[in-house]
């Protein structure tokens, strides 16, 4: 059956559920565990903060360019910078061409900004929709998905990802009539939560589908590097030679271990991308130069990438061990979050509660990391998300105490 508006999209009419939804799920997890205390010492496995050791080479690059801390960044980001981001895809991903530094890659703030930005410079870019220009994105998704789409004055209509589909949106389950009004599509690939990653045919088909409506696809790949068996693929490898209509983000967070650096990049269509340059260049955070220095050595350094990898193989291993085929745990194709069906043991703001207050173990309920759809449903509720970001002992320590505890 095909997604309508109407029929299978919250639209967030005022109500009480929607207004929650658009509040961080980290500060409603907060205020949700905030009467209780932990009887055991806390490990936190909500928040996807990498927790690994920050590589070598990041201080004495930084010491060596110290002194550009006093000059104003160029918003579209300094040329090696440029250069190594542009030389990196190409070596990572087989790409129907090279990508071109000069009008093919824009430095970013980290990846979060930029996908806000981006859905305010679709808007603008795109032509003149059918009916209310809307903005197509997964369900759970990143929430800059969601505030961008807002800033832009776009409708916000919600795919649910679900175990039925793969955890991906179903894209034949769009109606002609959303798909001729949508400005862009955010897909994410490794997912977050659930790790899923899209094949090649299946961003073949949403490239055909963006070229025929004329939409943006605005492709978040800040995990790609996180996966402990197959390297996922990337949307600019189906993107054809122009790279038209695709769009990329990537980020130094998850890969290289910084997510306090704030150093990202997008990369694709370079007409799209002027646009976003220009509304970068009155309006977006900048970079600061000595920062795209130390990014030029991450990008430039796969073993520090590797040794990360290792490490969260070892997690997994023990996930696999731990959890076995408990709460529908299967070892995700990306990532680092682990994402279980607790629907039968409470629900998951219970189950947050219960792991927190009993066993001392933060996670995140999904149904915060998701929106309601028009038919009451929530593609995220019945479901908790653990980041495996902390060190394998606490990882281990955890998860044995999750099993414990919820049997």
């Amino acid at each position: 059956m095909a997604m309508t508006a109407s029929s299978g999209v919250a639209q967030g009419a005022g109500n009480v559920a929607s207004g929650q939804a658009e509040r961080s799920p980290f500060v409603r997890t907060t205020e949700l565990l905030a009467p209780y205390q932990p009887a055991k010492p806390l490990i936190t496995l909500s928040v996807g903060e990498p927790q690994h050791p920050v590589p070598d080479f990041v201080g004495p690059v930084l010491a060596k360019h110290t002194a550009e801390f006093g000059r104003y960044p160029m918003a579209k980001g300094i040329e090696p910078f440029r250069r190594a981001a542009a030389a990196w895809l190409s070596s990572r991903f087989r790409l129907p061409r090279p990508v071109d530094p000069e009008s093919e890659v824009l430095v970013l703030n980290g990846s979060r900004e930029g996908l806000f930005f981006a859905a305010i410079t679709a808007a603008r870019y795109v032509s003149p929709r059918k009916g209310r220009p809307a903005i197509l994105m997964p369900n759970p998704f990143y929430p800059a998905y969601g505030a961008g789409t807002r800033a832009a004055g776009c409708e916000q209509i919600y795919l649910p990802t679900t175990l039925a589909n793969g955890f991906l949106p179903d894209l034949d389950s769009i109606d002609e009539a959303t798909w001729a009004r949508t400005v862009a599509f955010f897909i994410a690939s490794p997912a977050n939560p659930q790790g899923s990653v899209a094949s090649r045919a299946y961003f073949t088909r949403l490239k055909e589908l963006a070229d025929r409506y004329g939409f943006i696809i605005l492709s978040d790949e800040c995990y790609s590097e996180i996966y402990t068996r197959e390297a996922p693929g990337s949307m600019l490898e189906c993107a054809g030679p122009d790279f038209a209509n695709v769009v990329v983000f990537q980020s130094l967070s998850k890969r290289s271990n910084l997510p306090g650096m704030r150093v990202g990049f997008a990369a694709g269509d370079k007409k799209f991308l002027a646009a976003f340059l220009e509304l970068r260049n009155v309006a977006a955070p900048q970079v600061p130069v000595p920062l795209q220095h130390v990014a030029v050595a991450a990008y430039g350094d796969e073993a520090h990438v590797e040794e990360n990898r290792r490490l969260y193989r070892i997690k997994f291993d023990f996930a696999d061990q731990i959890l076995g085929n408990r709460y529908g745990f299967k070892r995700p194709a990306g990532g680092f979050c682990v994402w279980l069906d607790v629907s039968d043991r409470g629900g998951d703001e219970a189950v947050t509660v219960q792991l927190y207050r009993d066993a001392g173990v933060r996670v995140i309920p999904g149904s915060y990391l998701a929106r309601q759809q028009n038919d009451g449903s929530n593609p995220g509720a019945g479901y908790i998300r653990l980041a495996l970001v902390s060190d394998s002992e606490s990882t281990a320590e955890a998860l044995h105490r999750l099993v414990e505890t919820l049997g």
